[in-house]
């Protein structure tokens, strides 16, 4: 029987494939983009915020979904050199992602239509780019709501009530985490997430998981949620 659990190392390449399983077309077409996805969406999360990480385990060890974020934004940008020395720099993790040349200008996302692999790169190795800036209002979002999640689970665990679990393991755990801290983490107004325009359809779910659209995420491309804590 299935049933969620913590994160473990041994989850790592289950989860990429995750990652890598549903990307949404504009990316899963590219592949730079299914290389490098994820070095941007996962791992860092698994890596440097493991208390906030969960799995959905088949009930035979293998993993078919997980949520992954952090407490605090703020703080996980302040730990993530960590991460690029341990995991980008890493044997797997340079033959994945190339160092982008500089990180002084952000690159387009995409060129001619074609995903731009070197902005990819940017993002993975610059925490500021990934998750506290762009357009106007992201950063008045991050820092009003400091905690972030990201859910993934293959198609066929879709649909039959893991994801509300899942969701609610997750809050829990930030509750948790920033409870003992003795206050050197602070998760704001509560939870933040970034739902990819050709993904729309999954806002329904949100809602009902107690997430409501914040304004501004249209400016991008995307739509950004938030819920209460």
């Amino acid at each position: 029987m299935a049933f969620i659990r913590p994160f473990q190392p041994s989850d790592a390449e289950d989860a990429k494939f995750i990652c890598r399983a549903t990307l949404p077309p504009s990316l899963s077409s590219s592949p730079a983009a299914v290389r490098i996805a994820p070095y941007l969406w996962t791992l860092q999360f698994t890596h440097l915020s493991p208390a906030t990480a969960f799995v959905l385990d088949d009930g035979a060890g293998r993993t078919v979904g997980y949520v992954i974020g952090t407490s605090d934004v703020f703080a996980f940008a302040a730990d993530y050199p960590k991460y690029v020395a341990e995991v980008l720099q890493g044997a797997q993790g340079s033959a994945d992602v190339p160092v982008p040349p500089q990180l002084e200008t952000q690159e387009p996302w995409a060129e001619a239509g074609v995903v731009n692999e070197t902005a990819l790169a940017q993002q993975a190795y610059k925490v500021e780019w990934l998750v506290l800036d762009g357009v106007e209002g992201k950063r008045e979002l991050v820092g009003e709501y400091r905690a972030m999640l990201h859910i993934d689970m293959l198609e066929p665990w879709q649909g039959k009530g893991w994801g509300r679990k899942m969701i609610e393991t997750f809050v829990e755990s930030v509750k948790k985490v920033v409870g003992e801290s003795e206050g050197w983490l602070d998760y704001g107004k509560g939870i933040q997430i970034g739902v990819a325009g050709e993904n729309t359809k999954v806002v329904p779910f949100y809602e009902r998981v107690g997430f409501r659209v914040y304004p501004g995420g249209e400016k991008e491309g995307n739509v950004w949620m938030v819920r209460h804590l």
